[in-house]
């Protein structure tokens, strides 16, 4: 006989409930707050860290046992190995406030889902 785990559809899941009760430092006491997710944007490509990658991989074109940077430059690099899971950017906003607080540290997981 199988029986069934009151589950989300999906195995890697994790629920959080709309509304917490956590410390709100606007307010400087605990009250309630709803949670929302953010969806993370794609990392731009004019940051200082990609410009200088871009800049080695170009003075490197052609010469070889430079490691990463004998790569081509940044248009034709591709990016292997990338992580099937995202982790979550919660967004707190307080009730009696209205101001918002982010989550400090994000979780792994393929799917979030309100309660």
């Amino acid at each position: 006989m199988i029986k069934f785990i009151n589950r989300c559809c999906f195995p890697n899941c994790m629920k959080i409930p709309k509304l917490i009760k956590r410390y709100c430092k606007f307010c400087k006491k605990h009250t309630e707050q709803k949670v929302s997710q953010n969806k993370k944007g794609s990392p731009s490509t004019l940051s200082y860290g990609s410009k200088v990658r871009a800049k080695k991989r170009g003075v490197a074109r052609g010469i070889g046992n430079r490691g990463r940077y004998s790569k081509k430059a940044i248009t034709k690099f591709k990016m292997t190995g990338k992580k099937m899971t995202k982790k979550t950017d919660l967004r707190y906003s307080c009730k009696d406030c209205k101001k918002s607080s982010v989550q400090s540290q994000g979780i792994r997981a393929k799917k979030v889902e309100f309660i």
